[in-house]
């Protein structure tokens, strides 16, 4: 060897493994524990900055196909972003209790388009008429759907399933919750790769980089970086746009890269609140309240892992299964007050903005009300809240590439509980995370050329019940993985340690740890009233 000496022996400290923990160290502020009153802020704009991206893709995807202009386009987006800031503050306040942003779900948009092309609007003829015919049909389908989450959640049912839930079978739901949704990412930034690409570059170098290249008293870079990057390649597409770049390119690629072509800012009133049967009555038809119920609990399923792991971002225990349900019946109330404004949309947990958390290193609860705060103004202030609403969605994209790895990652870093050198572990998660990703592959690439899903018979409720949850990533893992994980060599106790069982047994009961209490205990001695269990 060269310098003529061997390599002292390691320590016997540094091979010892990384040790397990049960809340995530090296988080600035934790869910209590607020920023500043003018960092917050300053927070709390970015997570409105970020939850914008669902919530003008969605009904920009929506409102088009429903017959609705810019100026519904515009209505539908104010709408969708007053009740996410309403939805936001009952979480924060009322159910979890977690730094959870309330926003738009995807999940939900399959049927909705189905109710869409049904057949009793295609021979209306004014597309202002069919709009508002098709957005009741949506309000309808959606408050019976939003029962499946509402009785679910405050039943006490979610609760114990939540239960039976180890840390292996969390982890393919999680990580695919975020993984999951990859085809949001790059393929979004390749649609305007000019615009895409360099907001990724400088997301790099300004949260990963910059803070160790120059050193600040407060960490300031990685912290706003969202802010910096996004204000530099916004700058950067409107030199673009104001130049003439995309005189003579596609109308496709004007679309993504313009910074004049949404039609929001154009569409949006100065001022509009937003109220409840805004577009007329709710009309129901019983196929499509069953569709968009399965959506519905599709949604919920999903919302249980970003949840799991919001809460490990915002530095607190796990949730305890009773904390959950009550999540979950509050989002149940979420979706119900979106159907009763007309949002066209349900409601979920943002997974980008828990990306947000893990970036930022905050997961204080008063940051994520004051982006509610931030929600609720912008939508009524109509022309204010469309210029950021008319940021390219390439910029979007690019943040989504970072704020999803990121809950994938902390879906991944639940294994810590387990024991990896188990071949039952390795199967069970191996297989999981597989058929999450192969079987929703099959269902969306079948739909994609035949233009309907595998399931295809004349009842077009009966196949959204089927192909919807089968095109769900974590869906599909979770259900794999639960069934496995609760039916292989239950009763055997080692098994119990392998799969990380024992580590969330003090968090099954909202009494056995008393940092629950103070995590996730009601406001106003309200747990007088509603105990936790």
């Amino acid at each position: 060897m060269a310098g003529g000496g061997a390599a002292p022996p390691p320590k016997q400290e540094e091979l010892q493994p990384h040790p397990v923990k049960d809340q995530l160290p090296s988080v600035s502020y934790c869910i209590t524990s607020p920023p500043p009153w003018p960092e917050a802020v300053i927070l709390g704009f970015q997570h409105y900055i970020v939850m914008l991206g669902t919530s003008v893709i969605i009904p920009s995807a929506l409102v088009p196909q429903m017959g609705g202009g810019n100026e519904e386009k515009a209505r539908v987006i104010q709408t969708l972003l007053f009740v996410a800031g309403i939805n936001t503050l009952c979480q924060s306040f009322f159910g979890t209790r977690l730094p959870t942003v309330m926003g738009g779900s995807y999940t939900v948009v399959a049927p909705t388009i189905s109710i869409i092309m049904a057949g009793r609007y295609s021979n209306e003829t004014d597309p202002h008429e069919k709009f508002l015919r098709t957005m009741r049909g949506t309000q309808g389908a959606l408050i019976i759907a939003s029962t499946i989450q509402i009785i679910l959640g405050f039943s006490g049912l979610w609760r114990n399933v939540v239960r039976l839930l180890s840390p292996l079978s969390a982890v393919p739901l999680i990580s695919l919750a975020g993984f999951g949704l990859y085809e949001l990412g790059f393929p979004g930034v390749a649609k305007c790769v000019e615009i895409g690409l360099p907001e990724i570059i400088l997301m790099l170098i300004f949260s990963q980089y910059l803070p160790h290249a120059i050193h600040v008293a407060k960490p300031v870079f990685d912290r706003f970086s969202v802010i910096f990057t996004i204000a530099i390649v916004w700058l950067y597409a409107y030199i673009l746009t104001a130049s003439g770049a995309y005189k003579n390119a596609r109308t496709k690629t004007q679309m993504h890269c313009r910074v004049d072509r949404s039609g929001l800012i154009s569409g949006a009133p100065w001022i509009n609140v937003p109220y409840p049967f805004q577009w007329g009555a709710p009309t129901f038809d019983a196929g499509e309240c069953f569709a968009m119920m399965m959506a519905s609990f599709v949604a919920l399923v999903e919302s249980t892992g970003t949840f799991i792991a919001v809460s490990r971002y915002a530095s607190a225990t796990m949730i305890p299964p009773s904390v959950l349900g009550r999540g979950i019946g509050w989002q149940g109330i979420g979706t119900l007050l979106g159907a009763f404004f007309g949002t066209a949309n349900g409601a979920a947990v943002s997974v980008e903005n828990a990306g947000l958390l893990a970036l930022t290193h905050v997961g204080s609860r008063r940051v994520v009300q004051i982006s509610a705060g931030f929600m609720i103004f912008f939508s009524i202030l109509g022309k204010f809240g469309a210029i950021f609403a008319s940021i390219p969605l390439p910029i979007f994209a690019a943040l989504y590439c970072i704020f999803f790895a990121y809950i994938g990652a902390c879906g991944v870093s639940f294994l810590q509980f387990c024991n990896l050198n188990s071949f039952r572990t390795k199967f069970i998660m191996g297989f999981s995370f597989f058929m999450g990703l192969s079987v929703p592959q099959y269902f969306n690439e079948y739909t994609s050329v035949a233009g309907y899903g595998p399931v295809h018979t004349g009842a077009r409720w009966f196949n959204d019940m089927i192909n919807v949850p089968f095109s769900s990533k974590a869906f599909v893992a979770v259900l794999v993985a639960f069934f496995l994980d609760n039916t292989i060599q239950r009763r055997d106790t080692s098994v119990r340690r392998d799969r990380g069982y024992h580590w969330w047994d003090k968090f099954r009961s909202f009494k056995t740890d008393s940092r629950s209490e103070e995590f996730y205990s009601l406001p106003f001695n309200l747990n007088k009233f509603f105990p936790s269990v």
